[in-house]
Parts: C-alpha cells; structure tokens; sequence
C-alpha cells in the first residue's frame, strides 16, 4: 500500500487528515532520509497496521536498508523506553528515579543511520507514546547537535498526522448505528 492509497482509505469525516498526509508527501524541509526514516518510525508506533504498510511501502524505495532497520529501531526502543521513564516520570516515589533502568539499548548508541536522523525519530515517537521525559531528552540532544526547533517541530507535527490517521481508520470500522 503506497501513501497515495492510504490517503483513499481515509473516510470523508476524517478530510482534514487526507488533506494533511498530503501535505507530508510534499513537504520538503527535511532530506529525504530523514523524512522517510521518521514517517517509518511514527507509522509503526501509531501500531495500526495499514499506515505501518503504508510507510514502510515508501520507505523500502527510499532508504538503505541500514537506515530502514534504524526507524525500526527507533519505534522498537523507544516502546520500551517510554513506558520505563514515563513510569519514572509519573510514579510519586522518588526512588525509582535513582534506580538504574536496566535495560538495553545499544541501538542508541549505534543505530546505523546518522545520530541526528535517529535522535529526531526518537523524539517524533516518544511523542506519539506520549513520554515526555523522553521528550525533553531528545529534543536536548536534537539542538545540542544543532538541529533546529523547526525541524523537531516538523517531527512531531508528523508524528501528530500519522496518528491521527491511524484513529481515522480505526473510527471507520466502528459499525453504524442506526
């Protein structure tokens, strides 16, 4: 399924999010990896499986296979990332805080695309999961590295139009009730 075919799938209710995924597919602010890898990433944690197809259609065509498996990642690790530090983040018990996570995320550290790219995927994420620790942290690394706030702003406006289409999708299969 390309995004072209998403777009007809989306019901007229839900126009205003047709309209924006086709603003994605013409925007050009970001390069092409780091377009592509991002809408990747958003479209697997959105965990609807049609716009996961959708992206994932795009993004075979337009990144190596190296920076494919980074978006993959991104959406991989970030799933458990936000879950453990929105835990950390909302638990009264200040202990958790001192406690190390435990959990393994090499992938960080070496993703197999630019640190950047992967950096503002992670944001664009923790976004959709709604993390907001991991929210700041990577914003952080984002502008200490020299990305800008409108680029992040991009990321997440992304991330805010794959979602919305994913509920759209998910809205027009409840049934009709008369």
């Amino acid at each position: 399924m390309s995004i072209e075919a998403l777009k007809a799938q989306i019901p007229d209710f839900a126009k205003d999010v047709r309209l924006n995924l086709g603003a994605i597919a013409n925007d050009e602010s970001l390069g092409e990896q780091t377009k592509y890898g991002l809408l990747l990433a958003c479209a697997i944690a959105t965990r609807n499986a049609e716009v996961a197809a959708a992206f994932d259609a795009e993004a075979v065509t337009r990144l190596s296979p190296e920076a494919r498996d980074a978006a993959r990642a991104a959406a991989a690790v970030m799933a458990m990332n936000n879950v453990y530090y929105r835990f950390v983040h909302l638990a009264s018990n200040p202990v958790y805080k001192t406690l190390p996570a435990k959990l393994r995320m090499n992938v960080v550290a070496s993703p197999g695309a630019p640190k950047a790219d992967f950096e503002l995927w992670c944001l664009a994420v923790s976004a959709i999961n709604g993390c907001g620790a991991c929210v700041d942290a990577h914003e952080k690394a984002l502008l200490a590295s020299g990305v800008t706030q409108e680029s992040a702003q991009t990321a997440v406006r992304f991330a805010a139009i794959l979602q919305s289409a994913a509920i759209a999708l998910e809205a027009a299969k409840l049934p009709v009730l008369a």
